[in-house]
């Protein structure tokens, strides 16, 4: 390959073939996305050939010609950043140098063709959205023939490694989703959720626990968690070094959690209301009643937060004053950019699921998990299908994927109201419309002072949409942003050293001018909000001898049944 060889005709015509049917692939995919807000008759081929979209295929001919002349001339390997194809591998041969790199090329013709498309800016959103879906689906290091990675695994190990993959495959068939961890590492109750405690009260929805105290002296008012009902809760108590709760219980609070009801048929009836009045109202009662103190103190996380919001409308309807101070994490009370979640609600969908569960039923835990890990399939589809099936590998411990893949279902009733009435209308933000428990929604009851964090990274609750919240509550608002994601952010103890949060106590219209103004301190959110937690958390008194009371005794050990129900 001496000299400068030109492609010749029938290689330049595979080339323009292989970004040709990339192309069309994408525009099939595109065809079949009805939440995508683009239908057959709005595809690709049908867009009028503007300047902007003439000159980006005029730029892509030209790359990929200059690319196919590299490969040719035997050049050096080109630089590629992605770690999808930073293992030596990939550079060893100029095959597959040129097809890591001929597809990052052609995906990134793609997402610029998709920003070149006249039209709504909400409709490219979503455009983006399912071209990286795509993309992402159709990289060569997901397939054996297009993975030096599988060949030389597969060689290596003389065949083993193929065995394994499939033994893998199987295994993830027969358990209905792809392993992200060993789950052999984990069990609730022995390694994960072993914070001390009692479950002292339960009806057909939730468990509640007390745990036990870890200090000689508590403060009076007690702190009452409502995590995400989408989840299961022990994200917030995984093991004793990441464990939200057990700092919490350590620095002097009495912590009662909700423990949420894995639903199964039986409970398929149950819709937003019984959340409320079973779920977060009942776990006040029962908390207040027990410490006997004036107030209470009440945190929500994502979905969860949400609920105690509107759980806490409906109580300052009724009169009733019992929540002292409100922490909110990562929560979304205005709907106006519900993260990438909104690319899989729209009326069609919505529609179609009141049909067939509006009524009864459940919305599957499986397809939850599903929905929410192709948000980032790279990192939690696509490495696996290479590191578990091709590569016959086994993935590491890890606490929170274990949690991840410990999926929920919902019951319809509640999860079609929950889509409609917040995801599309957003009528949560609006006083007086939403009808609940008897009473209508009006957040600016909400007159206690909020602590509302959020995560800078979070693509299902953006951190500009958590601080819209200061507009809508009624009380005075601390507003925290704390670095990476929606869980990885939350669950950041401050002994691991790690990341940063953000802070501004100025007063601040708009989310911008609130970042404008902030400072940013190394480490966990954690100790800040302790601090905050404290201003209403009552004098301290001896602690409690035994959990419960004479009316709510002790049921089962923390963490209870409910949390162990599979989906």
């Amino acid at each position: 390959m001496s000299g400068n060889p030109q492609p010749d005709g029938a290689a330049m015509q595979n080339l323009y073939q292989a970004g040709q049917a990339f192309a069309q692939g994408f525009m099939h995919f595109m065809a079949q996305q009805p939440a995508a807000g683009v239908g057959p008759a709005a595809a690709l081929p049908h867009l009028p050939q503007s300047e902007a979209i003439a000159s980006l295929q005029k730029s892509f001919a030209e790359r990929h010609l200059a690319l196919w002349q590299a490969m040719l001339q035997g050049g050096a390997p080109g630089e590629v950043k992605d770690k999808r194809f930073a293992a030596a591998e990939w550079a060893e041969s100029p095959y597959f140098d040129y097809l890591r790199q001929a597809y990052l090329l052609n995906a990134e013709f793609l997402g610029r063709l998709v920003d070149a498309m006249p039209g709504d800016e909400a409709v490219r959103e979503r455009l983006r959205f399912f071209t990286r879906q795509f993309a992402d689906a159709m990289a060569p290091s997901n397939f054996a023939a297009t993975n030096p990675e599988f060949v030389k695994t597969a060689l290596a190990t003389q065949g083993a490694s193929i065995t394994a993959g499939i033994k893998n495959l199987l295994e993830d068939l027969r358990k209905g989703r792809i392993s992200m961890t060993d789950d052999a590492a984990f069990e609730v109750g022995r390694n994960l959720a072993t914070t001390p405690g009692q479950v002292i009260f339960e009806n057909e929805l939730i468990q509640l626990i007390q745990y036990d105290p870890a200090t000689p002296k508590v403060h009076a008012r007690p702190l009452v968690i409502v995590p995400p009902c989408i989840n299961k809760f022990y994200i917030l108590d995984l093991q004793p070094q990441n464990s939200f709760v057990r700092h919490a219980v350590e620095r002097g609070m009495t912590v009662f959690l909700v423990s949420w009801r894995n639903p199964q048929a039986d409970l398929g009836h149950l819709g937003w209301d019984d959340y409320l009045e079973k779920g977060a109202l009942a776990a006040l009662d029962v908390a207040q009643e027990i410490s006997g103190a004036d107030q209470l103190n009440a945190l929500g996380f994502c979905v969860g937060g949400t609920i105690l919001a509107a759980a806490l409308s409906v109580a300052g309807a009724r009169g009733a004053d019992r929540v002292a101070s409100l922490t909110l994490l990562t929560s979304l009370l205005d709907f106006s950019d519900g993260g990438e979640v909104t690319h899989y609600v729209d009326e069609a969908s919505v529609a179609a699921r009141e049909k067939v569960i509006g009524g009864g039923g459940l919305l599957r835990g499986a397809e939850l998990a599903s929905a929410f890990s192709s948000l980032r399939a790279n990192d939690l589809i696509w490495q696996y299908v290479v590191g578990n099936y091709l590569k016959g590998g086994q993935p590491a411990a890890f606490d929170l994927l274990y949690w991840n893949a410990d999926s929920t279902n919902l019951p319809g009733p509640f999860a079609v109201w929950y889509l409609r009435h917040l995801y599309l209308e957003n009528a949560l933000r609006e006083p007086g419309r939403l009808a609940m428990c008897g009473t209508t929604a009006d957040l600016s009851r909400l007159g206690m002072p909020a602590y509302l964090y959020s995560s800078r990274e979070d693509h299902i609750v953006p951190w500009k949409s958590a601080y819209l919240s200061r507009g809508l509550l009624g009380g005075e608002t601390t507003f925290v942003m704390g670095a990476s994601g929606h869980i990885a952010g939350v669950v950041n103890p401050p002994a691991a050293g790690k990341r940063s949060h953000w802070r501004n106590d100025a007063p601040a219209a708009e989310a911008d001018e609130w970042l404008a103004g902030a400072t940013e301190f190394k480490g966990s959110w954690w100790p800040h909000w302790i601090e905050w937690l404290k201003r209403f958390a009552g004098d301290e008194r001896a602690a409690p001898k035994k959990p419960g009371s004479r009316r709510h005794k002790p049921i089962e050990a923390a963490p209870g049944r409910y949390v162990r129900e599979k989906a």
